[in-house]
């Protein structure tokens, strides 16, 4: 058994190294989505490392009848798929705070969540990087189900 453990830990370390990419040290930009999320959020990457990164995002609604902002952030592992596509996954989570105005009874809530993260992103000669991806949320709210699966498209100027 300490065999096994200790040969897939090898493996696990030399498919990584294998995998080694530079991706941007900075991307900033703009996260387009809805699926019970909250719509568009301003979004930022920072590389930790050839292909690892931080995502912090912040998005926020504001109508009549209620007001709400989320902010998440993400660790994310980035492997390369072909050329400028690459695959990536994260885990994370955040805070969502809800204030629901006139005929929401004023409802306000202030939850944490978790979420995870799976995407696909295409880094263009100029820079420019398009990314699509899912992000499941778990958390307890009184604003949506508890649960959200946001689907979101990505565009990000790297710097």
């Amino acid at each position: 058994m300490k065999k096994l453990f200790l040969i897939a830990i090898a493996f696990i370390g030399f498919t990584t190294v294998s995998n080694a990419q530079d991706i941007s040290n900075n991307a900033i930009g703009l996260r387009l989505g809805d699926s019970d999320g909250f719509g568009s959020e301003i979004s930022y990457q920072h590389a930790l490392g050839t292909a690892n990164r931080l995502e912090v995002d912040l998005g926020w609604r504001n109508g009549n009848d209620y007001s709400a902002y989320k902010l998440t952030g993400l660790y994310q592992w980035v492997f390369p798929l072909d050329g400028s596509f690459n695959w990536y996954v994260g885990a994370g989570g955040g805070i969502a705070s809800f204030d629901g105005k006139n005929q929401l009874n004023g409802v306000s809530d202030t939850s944490i969540f978790a979420a995870g993260d799976i995407g696909i992103e295409y880094n263009f000669d100029i820079p420019l990087m398009l990314s699509l991806d899912f992000r499941p949320e778990f958390g307890n709210n009184d604003f949506t189900d508890n649960t959200v699966f946001d689907i979101a498209l990505g565009i990000r100027y790297q710097f």
